[in-house]
């Protein structure tokens, strides 16, 4: 049962006097059979007060207004937590009844939202490497694990070539992100075969194994599996969620788990850094640069601009296509 202590740094900064500063902030980590919180402490710049509810997704929610005009504004979390692994599914031989199960989930409350993917320009072109690339389907546990894979092959690990905003259509253009993009992009597919799909955020803290994503907020998907429940695939680093994995929130996408988002009064230019700093119950302790986020109104970007892997992404596909 490994010992986690997690602090979350979101620091916001701008270039003059902002007022009425609200926000809305998924920092409390879930409780079940499979993690327990021992302690949770949550500070933030003003001392406001922080009123909680518990959102349709079943994630607890905060909700704060910081009045007084200020510079700056942190919100500071730090965690205690333990975790226990939860045996993954057995093989089965009967993946028609699983699936037969499947199809009568379709029109069931609890998994509805999770079933509703989204069509894009990329939709036919996914479909066709989908069925290049995984021709046997096999059972729900089968195809879950298969398309974990193929997102972790076929898509590049590039940080800073997306934002939490970017949209389907131009992560499968790009074949490139983050965690956010390779878990958009499998709980799309799993849906698209009626597997029903839960965007997770968190953590990962595998103990300085060098996976994509440890020490740091992260991202992966849960898949539903009859028979079983609710199996953790992380797409970033082609395996199962383990006893390693810190959970924030439950929802179809970021947008329903972004660990702070909010509104305030003044200037419209200012900048973003979050740092997460993990100690394991050895005592040591790993710790993520700040990542820093300047925030701006977004110009008009000319075809063509852009980042330089998306430039040498289109000059690539102009060059294909004059040969």
């Amino acid at each position: 049962m490994p010992e986690f202590n997690i602090k979350h740094i979101t620091k916001y900064t701008y270039e003059s006097l902002v007022k009425d500063s609200v926000n809305h902030i998924i920092l409390y980590p879930k409780e079940d059979e499979h993690q327990t919180v021992l302690k949770h402490d949550l500070k933030i710049s003003g001392k406001p007060r922080v009123d909680t509810f518990v959102d349709y997704y079943g994630n607890k929610v905060g909700f704060f207004t910081y009045s007084e005009r200020h510079r700056e504004l942190e919100i500071y979390s730090e965690l205690t937590v333990t975790t226990t692994a939860k045996e993954p599914p057995a093989e089965t031989m009967f993946g028609a009844m699983e699936w037969d199960e499947i199809q009568r989930l379709r029109y069931q409350v609890p998994y509805i939202d999770y079933l509703k993917w989204e069509a894009f320009d990329g939709l036919p072109e996914l479909r066709s490497m989908i069925s290049e690339h995984i021709p046997e389907i096999g059972t729900p546990y089968q195809t879950a694990l298969k398309y974990c894979t193929f997102v972790y092959e076929q898509f590049n690990y590039i940080q800073g070539v997306t934002t939490v905003q970017t949209k389907l259509d131009e992560i499968w253009q790009l074949k490139a992100g983050v965690c956010q993009d390779f878990a958009h992009i499998l709980s799309q597919m799993l849906r698209m075969v009626n597997i029903p799909a839960k965007y997770v955020s968190g953590y990962i803290c595998p103990n300085k194994d060098g996976m994509r994503g440890e020490g740091a907020t992260h991202a992966w998907v849960e898949a539903y599996i009859p028979s079983y429940g609710w199996l953790g695939l992380d797409p970033t680093n082609n395996c199962i969620a383990s006893e390693t994995y810190v959970i924030l929130a439950y929802g179809r996408s970021f947008t329903d788990c972004s660990p702070v988002k909010g509104v305030y009064k003044g200037a419209s230019s200012h900048k973003l850094t979050v740092q997460v700093i993990v100690s394991y119950d050895d005592g040591v302790t790993e710790t993520l640069d700040p990542v820093a986020e300047v925030v701006d109104p977004e110009p008009e970007i000319p075809a063509g601009q852009g980042n330089s892997y998306r430039r040498n992404l289109e000059l690539m596909q102009q060059i294909q296509q004059q040969q």
